[in-house]
């Protein structure tokens, strides 16, 4: 017999509602489940104090890929919101990413030239061949100074774990640059959705049947029953009963406040590099929309140990996990399961990345 569902999706965030809205458009009906009581994933956004609240951590829209731009503005307006954060180290505040800005600052000089060569005798002293850690692969990029002040004790807050120990390929996403230029990100395309990102899941999902509060693991017989393939988007050692062991991640803590200042710190992201201070960053909301509110919402991010029934937010891609995560995509593909998203894959992505990847399953199933 046909089952009541062509697709049952595992996970309300961006890649299980971008599939869904997809798998709409063809006429496929979606069953939609959703362990949190909310949809969105981690770019869940409300309203506090008219406030637009990025609930889960800091969310900035940014992409090279110019179709995926004019897909996911289909579904909000986006302002012009540049991602330029600072660094508060004690008492010193400097410029993200590592520019011009940071090299001045840090070494009191003004040209490219003057930072090309602090760099290089730094790196010279620090005499290392082929990095083979992430402490190895800082130094050899920026030097000891920057390391040692913007880079060594945020990463071990972050990861929980010294930076020899932590795979070089981590510290290669930060930018380096020697202009003047505060822009975290050179995407062609970026921005913020003016009134947050729910309202572009909710309008993915506007062609499915979408129940929240609702653990497929909990529940995986009586949902399998109604649909012909499952979407599966969640933690895959978690769908598979952890049967060769848990998978490691890292977890995070927030702590959201309202406060009675218009303006708390008078940027977006503020991160913390020093161990002294227990968050990684601070994010002052209203300043991803520019707003003029009389008051402010603030949330403190902290790193945390992932224990069982935490929420998985980055995985720890050392040689390990990543032959393990391998094994877990293998037998889950072996008993049929789709697998799609950041958890699922056991990889890092962007926003636009879950994205591509979601319309790319889309197009191959569809």
């Amino acid at each position: 017999m046909k089952k009541e569902y062509d697709y049952l999706i595992v996970g309300a965030g961006l890649f299980g509602a971008t599939f869904a809205h997809e798998a709409a458009l063809k006429g496929k009906k979606c069953l939609v489940v959703e362990k949190r009581d909310h949809i969105g994933g981690n770019v869940y956004t409300e309203k506090i104090d008219d406030i637009t609240v990025h609930t889960y951590g800091a969310h900035i829209f940014h992409t090279r890929d110019k179709r995926v731009w004019e897909y996911v503005n289909r579904f909000a307006e986006f302002n012009r919101y540049t991602n330029s954060p600072v660094a508060v180290y004690g008492e010193e505040v400097y410029n993200l990413p590592f520019n011009m800005n940071t090299f001045s600052r840090m070494w009191n000089i003004k040209t490219p030239a003057e930072a090309k060569a602090e760099i290089a005798a730094q790196v010279k002293r620090a005499a290392i061949g082929e990095p083979r850690n992430l402490e190895e692969q800082a130094v050899s990029m920026v030097g000891e100074d920057i390391y040692s002040k913007l880079v060594k004790d945020y990463t071990e807050k972050q990861w929980g774990r010294p930076c020899t120990q932590l795979p070089p390929f981590i510290i290669k996403r930060l930018p380096v640059r020697f202009t003047y230029d505060n822009n975290y990100f050179d995407d062609p395309y970026q921005g913020i959705p003016v009134d947050g990102y729910t309202q572009i899941v909710e309008k993915m999902l506007c062609g499915s049947t979408v129940k929240t509060g609702c653990d497929y693991v909990e529940h995986k017989t009586q949902l399998d029953a109604l649909a012909e393939k499952v979407i599966y988007t969640g933690a895959v050692d978690r769908l598979l009963g952890y049967c060769f062991g848990k998978l490691e991640y890292r977890s995070l803590r927030f702590e959201t406040e309202t406060l009675d200042t218009d303006n708390y710190q008078g940027n977006a992201v503020v991160n913390y590099t020093s161990h002294e201070v227990p968050y990684t960053r601070i994010i002052e909301h209203k300043h991803f929309e520019f707003g003029t509110q009389p008051r402010t919402v603030i949330t403190r991010e902290y790193p945390a140990a992932w224990h069982e029934g935490d929420e998985p937010y980055y995985a720890v891609n050392d040689e390990r996990n990543n032959a393990l995560a391998e094994k877990y995509a293998a037998l889950a593909k072996e008993q049929g399961y789709i697998l799609g998203g950041r958890l699922a894959d056991y990889k890092y992505y962007n926003m636009d990345t879950v994205i591509d990847r979601a319309l790319a399953l889309a197009q191959k199933e569809l």
